[in-house]
């Protein structure tokens, strides 16, 4: 450092202990002959909150220091993020420069904007490491949330301990150590996440693994289908055609694991490369795995589920966790779990339903931890042995037939295009208006490809119209390819 004023930013989201790592920055400062100060600043609710912790530590030598509220861009020395994103967001607002020791954990928590958006809106994480190496003097990154796990500690510990081993402090690691005893709260396990923070920084940053095999089947049934796959498939369509059997079996049973490797068989009769074949395989399961009320009350009062929700709270034996869902099921949805003639019979009464809309009028909040609403789920779930005598199992069937039959057709005429139509489900996802939005945008792109399917630039045209579905919410991109297609007939 060439000033003896130390500037400390760390962006953290709610829950992961940011006020509790800036304590033990302040009592690390105090004890070690620093005047310090803390602030914080809390943000926007994108991903359960993120509070900005601005430090900034002065020596005690006699004179009275003007000391900041909040970090000024171009003025940070060492910036702590709890999460990639924020290391990026760090970056955008000036804090990281050539003077900036970096310390960032490469985990991702997903914003609200990347999980809603109809395509895959995951902002790059290879463009924020790049970034991170390129703005910062020093950056060092690895992904802190896998090594909280591991320690058995929160997420704060492991930041603290690279803080340590990073050097940007002129404090040895053992008064770290002595910070965190002075706290006098889970002293065991944050010494742990310490000791991993240190060990992280020593290790090079570990790119995630890629899973390139479906797991063992542990099913005589499983077995078999797995023989049927290896069998009839294409060699690049196997492992996701198994992961796609595991699916199924969870969704429903072995039977429509079987109905979905039928219609597997018919586009692998016809495909030359396996690619096709491929894409078919990852969209037919998730088409056949569609979210019904049955399928969303299952999810829901999973034990795995709550033990999962318990794992990332950190819930200690003994503790009570409470889960509130929000749901909003519309009335369309109700009618469609029902048997068929029902579901049909109570849609098209325009009296009947007046009188049942008001019970679907508006969202509701749900405990499912508490017994009379796990109950009510735990009741909807076992309606999955009756899923096939539902209205929305005919419906979505008869979609997926005339999907398998369009691009079964097209295969023979126009490989290409029916590569683009196989990818098409993208659109498809979700339930609510969601879902109705993705199946009309889905239905206009299988209507104009009908309609201009013996066009030169077929495939060309499904896949700038998909992609321009996937674009945006509201559809803008959307209409101005139609626009453009229409123009180009």
């Amino acid at each position: 450092m060439n000033r003896a004023r130390i500037t400390i930013a760390i962006l953290a989201l709610g829950g992961q202990g940011g006020g509790v790592l800036a304590d033990w920055i302040l009592r690390l400062a105090a004890a070690n002959g620093y005047r310090s100060q803390g602030t914080s600043v809390p943000g926007v609710a994108q991903r359960t909150g993120t509070t900005v912790y601005y430090i900034e530590l002065f020596p005690e030598d006699g004179a009275d220091p003007v000391l900041a509220l909040t970090p000024v861009p171009g003025d940070v020395d060492i910036v702590i993020a709890s999460e990639l994103m924020e290391a990026g967001r760090a970056i955008l607002r000036g804090f990281v420069t050539d003077r900036t020791t970096l310390i960032a954990s490469s985990h991702r928590i997903y914003a609200i904007s990347e999980k809603s958006a109809p395509g895959d809106g995951r902002r790059s994480s290879a463009n924020i490491l790049a970034a991170a190496e390129k703005r910062s003097a020093r950056f060092i990154g690895f992904d802190m949330e896998a090594a909280s796990v591991v320690a058995d500690s929160m997420i704060s510990a492991i930041m603290f301990g690279a803080l340590a081993e990073s050097g940007a402090l002129p404090f040895p690691a053992s008064a770290f150590e002595t910070a965190i005893r002075a706290g006098g709260k889970a002293v065991a396990s944050n010494l742990q996440g310490f000791a991993a923070g240190v060990a992280g920084v020593r290790a090079p940053l570990q790119e995630p693994a890629v899973i390139t095999a479906a797991p063992a089947a542990t099913s005589q049934r499983g077995r078999e289908l797995v023989a049927r796959i290896e069998k009839k498939l294409p060699a690049p369509a196997q492992t996701i055609a198994i992961e796609g059997v595991k699916r199924l079996i969870d969704y429903q049973d072995a039977e429509y694991a079987d109905l979905y490797l039928d219609r597997l068989d018919r586009i692998a009769e016809l495909d030359t490369d396996g690619n096709l074949t491929s894409e078919m395989a990852r969209y037919l399961a998730l088409w056949m795995s569609y979210d019904d009320i049955i399928r969303v009350a299952d999810l829901k009062t999973r034990a795995s589920r709550f033990e999962r929700v318990r794992g990332t709270v950190m819930a200690q034996d003994g503790q009570i966790v409470t889960v509130t869902e929000y749901m909003h099921p519309r009335i369309e949805e109700v009618c469609e779990a029902l048997p068929v003639r029902l579901g049909s019979y109570i849609l098209a009464s325009p009296r009947l339903r007046r009188l049942i809309a008001p019970f679907f009028g508006k969202g509701r909040h749900v405990e499912t931890t508490g017994l009379r609403w796990f109950l009510v789920l735990a009741l909807l779930s076992s309606g999955r042995r009756f899923r096939r005598a539902t209205l929305r199992y005919r419906h979505e069937q008869e979609r997926i037939v005339n999907w398998l039959n369009l691009v079964e057709a097209t295969a023979i005429s126009n490989p290409a295009a029916a590569r683009e139509l196989a990818e098409c489900p993208r659109l498809i996802k979700g339930y609510s208006d969601t879902f109705v939005h993705g199946i009309a945008n889905y239905e206009r792109i299988i209507a104009w490809f009908t309609a201009h399917s013996s066009q030169f630039d077929a495939a060309t045209m499904v896949k700038r119209l998909r992609e321009a579905a996937l674009a945006d919410e509201k559809g803008a991109a959307f209409e101005a390819a139609l626009a453009s297609a229409g123009q180009a007939r």
